[in-house]
């Protein structure tokens, strides 16, 4: 990170998750509010109106942040809505307890039924922490929790950051470092659509003294203490040059030699499709979310307005990858009323909603294809949570029944790559969402800290079943994409391509590095890195998060 070689002894290692250098002062998370004695505690507000003041917050940050940090913090704004969550905290008034020890305790409570119940529950711990923290604030009169704002750029190092936290980080952030956290957390999927550096799972991260000058790597995952204001002078001028280099990029995504792999966008909304990010070179979008207009409703949005919603999209930009509803689990959907699951991640999420709600597809079809005949264009539809050839086959009946032409699956699911022949004989492509896949593979927590490395998309093990996708992509002469955050990754970029996808989708701030690292290989060269990611000889990132505070990793 530095010319210094004694450098690493003065620094610490994490996992790199966003790309990029920065350096300036530190600047530490503010604590949560502190909570009185029982019985001397002074509320401003009743446990409806903090909680109430909490959700109009985060949907007010919503609307400002849009795309997927406005689909995250809508998704908290539910959260903190919750009429059991308030009737729980309302029942503790009633016994005697002040609002704030009231709210404290029904959210106690709630946090161990989510810890208990695993899986993508147990991930919303930290969302819930988060939301108490805010609620709490809320009635004692406090200022809400949030990033701090010093008045000069800054790195931001806290235990973790909330969605709310990351979604409202102003222009001073220079780069994140958490000592919780991992690859798909959302900090790092929040980060990498800011093109912040950011480094998580980064121990002893906290023991940064407010104001020292450190340097960011969000590549390596370094994070160097102790620079003199040159060094940090340096290294902003040679990361706002690389900057400046990127923002020139332009064009097609391809190698050195003119092996094209498609550049697109990963997108919640028509709102998302700015007419720079197109010009830039993004070739169309890779995955619409459509999730966006379902989330905060207590009923099905009606055909029309999904047509609408639709068809706006679909007129910003003619080659759009739909995903059809995603729900479940941590996109909890109260008008879909599913039944309580004890591994809500392993029951009825994406398109497993259909057993259960087919009448929610069968909608969200007849729009998709309406909005495709009034704009004269053809988008591809694609389902989330695929596991076998028949759930394909079934999909793809109904979706071209609908009037949709070219119809597609996730691969999110280890059965289903390693059925990907089979499921490609059904449908006209694949997309594999590596977030997901990797959780599955390595049946990690994707917000365990201590398991962020084995959800690290370098992973071996992972690449392998993306290999097998492409491998039965290039038999059938069929595309195979990649929209998970891996995509987004310059450093994987080329080792995709080697493998054989045909396409990355993520975020906008992504495609120039993403460009330049795909141009700088030839394919034989991609295809000799991805030989050597496939036998791990390049494989180095899970020793990182294992080295602690001057142990500086391998």
């Amino acid at each position: 990170m530095t010319d210094d070689a004694g450098a690493v002894d003065r620094g610490l290692r994490g996992l790199g998750v966003s790309p990029g250098r920065a350096a300036g002062p530190v600047v530490r998370m503010a604590a949560p509010p502190v909570l009185p004695p029982p019985g001397t505690a002074h509320s401003e507000r009743t446990v409806g109106e903090g909680l109430a003041a909490v959700a109009d917050e985060l949907e007010a940050r919503a609307a400002r942040a849009g795309g997927a940090a406005g689909e995250i913090l809508e998704a908290q704004a539910m959260m903190a809505a919750d009429p059991m969550l308030r009737e729980a905290a309302e029942d503790l008034v009633k016994e005697g307890l002040d609002p704030a020890h009231a709210l404290d305790a029904a959210f106690a409570t709630h946090r161990e039924a989510l810890v208990a119940a695993g899986g993508y529950f147990a991930e919303r711990a930290a969302d819930l922490d988060d939301l108490r923290n805010r609620a709490v604030a809320a009635v004692l009169g406090l200022p809400m929790p949030g990033v701090p704002d010093p008045g000069h750029p800054f790195v931001l190092v806290a235990e973790d950051l909330s969605p709310a936290d990351t979604a409202g980080l102003s222009g001073d952030v220079l780069a994140l470092v958490t000592e919780k956290g991992g690859p798909t957390s959302h900090t790092a999927i929040l980060a990498r659509g800011r093109g912040l550096p950011a480094v998580v799972a980064c121990e002893g991260a906290l023991g940064l003294a407010e104001g020292a000058l450190v340097a960011v790597d969000g590549g390596s995952g370094e994070v160097v203490a102790g620079l003199e204001p040159g060094e940090v002078a340096r290294i902003q001028a040679e990361a706002a040059a690389e900057r400046t280099r990127l923002s020139g990029s332009r064009g097609p995504g391809r190698t050195a030699d003119g092996h094209p792999v498609k550049l697109l966008l990963n997108i919640g909304s028509a709102a998302d499709l700015e007419v720079e990010d197109l010009g830039a070179g993004a070739e169309g979008v890779g995955l619409f979310r459509t999730e966006l207009l379902y989330l905060g409703r207590r009923s099905t949005p009606g055909f029309d307005e999904q047509v609408a919603a639709y068809a706006a999209v679909f007129r910003a930009c003619p080659d759009v990858v739909v995903r059809t509803l995603d729900a479940g689990t941590d996109k909890p959907l109260p008008f879909l009323d599913l039944p309580d699951e004890p591994n809500p991640a392993l029951g009825i999420r994406g398109l497993r909603v259909d057993r259960l709600r087919p009448e929610v597809l069968d909608t969200q079809l007849a729009a998709l294809a309406e909005a495709a005949r009034a704009t004269g264009t053809e988008p591809s539809v694609m389902a989330p949570m695929v596991a076998t050839a028949a759930e394909a086959a079934a999909f793809a009946e109904r979706a071209r029944a609908a009037g949709i032409a070219r119809v597609g699956v996730m691969i999110e699911v280890p059965a289903a790559a390693l059925l990907a022949a089979e499921i490609l004989a059904e449908v006209d492509f694949l997309s594999i969402g590596t977030n997901d896949l990797g959780q599955y593979t390595f049946a990690a927590d994707r917000q365990h800290p201590g398991l962020a490395d084995l959800l690290d998309p370098a992973q071996p093990a992972l690449l392998r079943l993306v290999e097998l996708c492409a491998s039965a992509g290039r038999t059938a002469g069929k595309p195979v994409g990649v929209c998970g955050e891996a995509a987004g990754d310059p450093r994987l970029a080329p080792i995709l391509a080697g493998l054989g996808v045909t396409s990355l989708s993520m975020s906008a701030v992504a495609l120039p590095a993403v460009r330049e690292a795909l141009a700088g290989h030839t394919l034989e060269a991609c295809q000799e890195l991805a030989r050597e990611a496939l036998s791990g000889r390049r494989y180095q990132r899970s020793a990182v998060v294992t080295c602690g505070p001057g142990r500086g990793g391998p």
